[in-house]
């Protein structure tokens, strides 16, 4: 049987952020994902200059052969309302591919990949993890996603007590001719929030590929949404006419949560949207599960093998104080009407101070963060 120091399930962001520091660190890491490399995942695609900079990322290595669309400015507003536009001047994040990105990160770390693989079994022997029968390892890292099968092994009650958000994207290259019948500006993501305020769908040029999609809150009819969605922005003449019919799903956690995911047990963690970090006002998933990513491996490391649940606690502290308590307050005036919701935000997002301040600033590009201190390797 094949031995290793710690095996991490998923190869996402999270996953090989995580890969690349143990194996700096001279830990002998193994990935396993389901999916063979390149593969779509649903996403807007859009990283800031924190994701870079914590990923010590080379943009002009990352650019060659691979999309990589500087962002200067948004268009928000609501689903059939007015719009505004926001331009910031310069670059303040870039567009990318989930399908490149993922992978470049993943072939960066230096891990073991066994690709095309499931986490079929698994079974817990003495103070190690034996998986498929054939892998053995102290750590188990579980970082495979909302749905991910190590947070099922600590207790995830998907579908009973959490309310994930749900959402479904496409994305393509155009023709010249749908290029031509696209009126979305490559360098300014479009961002338009659901009459209801409980999601916001999105249409982003990167370069010569477009992607459209729509997230929200898990109860209402997401498919109509997306149909509506798509065939408003049409209406608008901002995409065009003929565009794939097959939208791809994807469902994830905001941050906090009512009852909040166990993140840590005896030789085993949850990072990314396996401990349900997505930030609540965006949807974004790409910088906390890098950053859960980066904590998880200070404590690792510090373990120095001792992977008990006392010793990886730390961790769960972390995350705290990075994003605040794990634990989601009560919902702000619930009590509010729809059509009152409805008329505050066309109001508020019909402001450019508000909708640079808060909506960009805060939500999408969280320009207020610190950046991340965790004393990782350089």
């Amino acid at each position: 049987m094949e031995r290793c120091d710690v095996v991490i399930v998923g190869g996402g962001p999270a996953g090989s952020t995580l890969a690349w520091q143990l194996q700096r660190a001279g830990m002998e890491v193994v990935v396993l994902d389901k999916k063979e490399f390149p593969r779509d995942k649903v996403c807007a695609g859009w990283i800031t200059p924190a994701v870079v900079d914590a990923l010590q990322l080379d943009l002009d290595d990352y650019a060659r052969g691979r999309t990589l669309q500087p962002i200067h400015r948004f268009r928000t507003g609501l689903i059939g309302g007015d719009e505004v536009l926001t331009d910031y001047g310069s670059t303040v994040s870039y567009g990318i591919r989930r399908r490149e990105f993922d992978e470049y990160l993943l072939r960066r770390s230096g891990a073991r990949l066994l690709l095309g693989e499931a986490l079929e079994s698994l079974e817990r022997e003495g103070s190690d993890w034996i998986i498929n029968g054939h892998l053995r390892t102290p750590l188990l890292i579980g970082a495979g996603g909302h749905y991910c099968p190590v947070a099922r092994r600590l207790g995830a009650a998907l579908g009973v007590e959490e309310v994930p958000v749900t959402a479904q994207e496409v994305e393509f290259e155009l023709s010249p001719a749908q290029a031509a019948a696209c009126t979305v500006a490559p360098d300014t993501p479009e961002l338009y929030f659901t009459p209801e305020l409980d999601g916001y769908g999105w249409v982003f040029r990167k370069g010569g590929v477009l992607n459209i999609g729509l997230g929200r809150e898990a109860g209402g009819k997401l498919g109509d949404s997306v149909a509506a969605f798509t065939a408003w922005l049409q209406q608008q003449g901002k995409i065009p006419a003929d565009i794939p019919q097959r939208f791809h799903g994807h469902a994830y956690l905001f941050y906090p949560q009512r009852r909040p995911r166990r993140v840590v047990d005896d030789g085993v963690l949850l990072i990314g949207d396996a401990a349900g970090l997505a930030y609540p006002q965006s949807g974004e998933g790409i910088c906390p599960a890098v950053e859960s990513a980066l904590l998880a491996a200070v404590v690792i490391r510090a373990a120095q093998g001792d992977y008990r649940a006392a010793q990886l606690a730390p961790y769960a502290v972390q995350l705290s104080r990075r994003f605040g308590p794990r634990q989601a307050a009560p919902a702000a005036l619930p009590w509010l009407p729809v059509s009152t919701k409805r008329f505050l935000a066309g109001r508020l997002l019909g402001n450019p101070f508000f909708t640079r301040r808060v909506v960009l600033d805060r939500w999408f590009l969280h320009r207020q963060q610190p950046a991340l201190q965790t004393g990782i390797l350089d």
